[in-house]
Parts: structure tokens; C-alpha cells; sequence
């Protein structure tokens, strides 16, 4: 059996970290876009998605990230995400994510790159 999809979400000064754990998949992706799409109705623009507890992601769970990528860029916001096993890893890296992510290892490296560049996109 799947294990259960559970979305965790804190916050760090101005920033909103969601912690994904279980399987991100065509049955609980709108779980997670319907939280980044209220985060972003709360003007809460500067996302880390921690991965650490993802054990699946499908073409489903990867379409939120890119769906919401944009609008988010367009506002000054971003995602950055961090700590994806190997194996998730392996599936953001076939479908060329790192070159439109930052993808970092921890929260603490994400909450960096933040300060040191808050945005990967075109200004």
C-alpha cells in the first residue's frame, strides 16, 4: 500500500517551508496544489518544498511545481526545492528540473540561496 501523502508546513522569516512526505502522485497532487495555491493567496511568495520525506513523485506531483512556477516568478516569489532522495532526484533530473530549480540539499541550504539570490528567474 501507498504511503500516506502528508504536507507539513512552517515557516522561517519570510519564507514558507512545505514538507512533502509519502507519494506524490495523480491522487494527491491536488492536495499540494491546492496549499501552494493558498500560500500565494496569502501573498506568501518565497516557497521551499522539502522532499526529504517524498519516497514517490509522478508527472502529476512535478506538474504542480511547474504550473505555479511562473505566477510565483512574475510576483517576485520562487521555489526552491530541497532534499529529494535519490530516487525523486533521479525523476526532477530526467525531466531537467535543475536547470529551472534551485535544487539544494537541505532547508538550511535553500533558506541560503534565498538570501543570496532570491529569485533564479529573469528580472
Amino acid at each position: 500500500m501507498a504511503t500516506p501523502f502528508t504536507i507539513q508546513r512552517s515557516t522561517q522569516e519570510d519564507l514558507t517551508v512545505l514538507s512533502l512526505a509519502g507519494y506524490l502522485d495523480a491522487h494527491t497532487a491536488p492536495e499540494f496544489e491546492n496549499t501552494v495555491q493558498q500560500e500565494i493567496d496569502a501573498r506568501h511568495l518565497k516557497l521551499i518544498v522539502n522532499c526529504e520525506g517524498l519516497s514517490y513523485i509522478s508527472s502529476a506531483g512535478l506538474g504542480v511545481f511547474m504550473s505555479f512556477l511562473e505566477e510565483l516568478r512574475e510576483q517576485g516569489g520562487d521555489i526552491k526545492i530541497c532534499g529529494p532522495s535519490p530516487k525523486v532526484l533521479q525523476v526532477f533530473e530526467l525531466l531537467g528540473f535543475p536547470a529551472i530549480f534551485d535544487m539544494l540539499p537541505d532547508v538550511p541550504a535553500a533558506v541560503k540561496r534565498y538570501a543570496e539570490c532570491p529569485v533564479k528567474g529573469g528580472e
